[in-house]
């Protein structure tokens, strides 16, 4: 392995930094998204169930799971009170887009990685090509142990490259997708939600603010 890095050229060093940020990138997302999956699921079910009948209970319930960016989404627009719907919805839509940067977060720092890891690994290509070439004397045979040693020495940074890259952007794409999956559940949570307030706003019933307000601080 040493001298596979020392083979690669000076590139093989950003290669790495590169490589280990990506790495920690990718286990902080999957440590993110494997808690959200987990605990999410049973706190929108049992919110939409609840909510009609009990909303305070549901109000309370949210105010436990406020570690997941859709109970602070619920909770910012149940915290109005007796709103009106459309104030519950602004509330909604507000609160979403405030959330959605940290659904997304490191995934310009992974996007970044795959696409400069292969021109990092071209690049010590060409370097590597330029050192070999310049090795040669007029006379010389191209095809020489020499030279074809060092052209396959210059290719171990593309090859190094591209392996970053790869495997950065499968991981990368896997949590674009969670990403979308998270941003449509969020509206059709928030649909969901806003029409039961609206039945109850129609009927006057409401969650009042001022009980609950120590639980929302």
């Amino acid at each position: 392995m040493p001298e596979f890095f020392v083979a690669g050229g000076i590139v093989m060093v950003p290669l790495l930094l590169f490589s280990l940020l990506a790495t920690a990138l990718v286990f902080e997302r999957c440590w993110f998204w494997a808690k959200l999956l987990r605990q999410q699921q049973s706190v929108v079910r049992q919110l939409l169930e609840n909510y009609s009948q009990n909303p305070s209970a549901a109000l309370a319930r949210l105010k436990q799971h406020s570690q997941l960016p859709i109970a602070r989404i619920c909770l910012a627009a149940l915290a109005l009170g007796e709103a009106t719907p459309e104030e519950f919805r602004l509330a909604l839509e507000s609160a979403a887009q405030a959330e959605l940067p940290l659904l997304k977060r490191f995934q310009t720092a992974l996007e970044t990685v795959v696409g400069v890891a292969p021109l990092l690994g071209l690049l010590g290509t060409v370097l590597g090509l330029i050192q070999a070439l310049s090795s040669l004397q007029l006379g010389d045979i191209p095809g020489s142990s020499g030279v074809t040693l060092g052209i396959g020495e210059a290719l171990i940074s593309t090859a190094a490259g591209l392996v970053v890259a790869i495997v950065t952007l499968l991981f990368a794409n896997l949590f674009q997708g969670l990403y979308r999956r998270q941003r449509a559940l969020i509206q059709e949570v928030g649909g969901k939600l806003e029409i039961l307030h609206r039945r109850q706003f129609s009927r006057g019933v409401a969650v009042d603010p001022e009980r609950y307000s120590d639980r929302l601080r």
